[in-house]
């Protein structure tokens, strides 16, 4: 019997956390516009029951600041607990460092962004880019969404992604633009995406957990001749992202009906120019080449 599909009305915040909320054992948070209503459905969803897809109430747990909760987030995953947390702006410049030792060991954590401009001659809340391309290097995989729709999509694939190929993403969306824009969305369905969870990867990733009881050596201090072997030794991880990406695209696909690629091509089939974008603005751009094709 095939499920019948589910209508919402929500803004990119509440699909960001419908999604962040099945995949997540642990969400440690600190509010910051516009991400904080993220935080605040996860724990809201938590105090009344809601079951992620391991069948628990998601643990939340507040920290002294933006810095602190990446800190516990990555504790959560070296533990062996599936974590993720929500920012924007000087917020997620505050997890950088926490942010490199997730990548570094491996570890399958996702950071939802409402993408917000960082404060320079001034605080601004003006929806742009420069807090997550100010994180390019520290390893995470980037996802970005430019409809509310789209983060209900996309943002399952960030958390399937991250478990099976061991690379912690960072699935960002234009803060107010579409962390508010309030839309009727399909909601994404748990038991559907519960059956595209990697149990093999979940299952190696719950053995390297830290364990008393099988002791290992982390966070050594390396030379540089071995830590540059250790820092090559992770290529391969990388290399095999892009296709692994892909595939969890087109199985999406399958579910919802909506075509996705890591990078797709619209527009007519003999264009001379092209704009590269990502964002809400592509939601703009299809709309005015649509317009400008049926005006010939």
């Amino acid at each position: 019997m095939t499920r019948e599909k589910k209508f919402i009305t929500c803004d990119g915040n509440h699909a960001a956390s419908h999604v962040a909320y099945m995949f997540s054992e642990v969400a440690a948070i600190y509010p910051i516009t516009p991400s904080s209503n993220m935080a605040e459905n996860v724990d809201e969803w938590a105090a009344s029951g809601r079951k992620n897809i391991f069948g628990e109430e998601v643990k939340l747990v507040e920290m002294q600041s933006e810095g602190g909760a990446a800190g516990a987030m990555h504790g959560a995953l070296q533990s062996g607990a599936l974590a993720s947390t929500y920012t924007a702006s000087q917020g997620l410049l505050l997890m950088i460092p926490n942010m490199l030792k997730m990548s570094g060991e491996l570890l399958p954590g996702v950071l939802h962004v409402s993408a917000r401009s960082l404060a320079a001659q001034a605080l601004s809340i003006f929806g742009d880019h420069s807090d997550v391309m100010s994180t390019r290097n520290t390893g995470f995989a980037m996802l970005a969404t430019g409809s509310v729709q789209e983060i209900m999509d996309i943002a399952p694939i960030a958390h399937l992604a991250a478990i099976k190929s061991r690379v912690p993403f960072l699935h960002f969306f234009d803060g107010f633009r579409t962390s508010h824009e309030v839309q009727k969305v399909e909601e994404a369905d748990q038991e559907k995406l519960e059956k595209l969870l990697d149990l093999k990867a979940l299952d190696e990733f719950r053995k390297r957990a830290l364990n008393p009881e099988n002791p290992v050596t982390r966070g050594t201090a390396q030379n540089p001749d071995i830590y540059f072997q250790s820092r090559e030794a992770s290529n391969p991880f990388y290399n095999a992202l892009p296709d692994l990406v892909e595939e969890y695209m087109q199985e999406i696909s399958r579910i919802c009906g909506r075509e996705y690629h890591p990078f797709s091509y619209y527009g007519a089939p003999d264009a001379e120019d092209i704009i590269i974008a990502m964002g809400s603005i592509t939601e703009t751009i299809k709309e005015t080449i649509d317009y400008k094709m049926s005006q010939g």
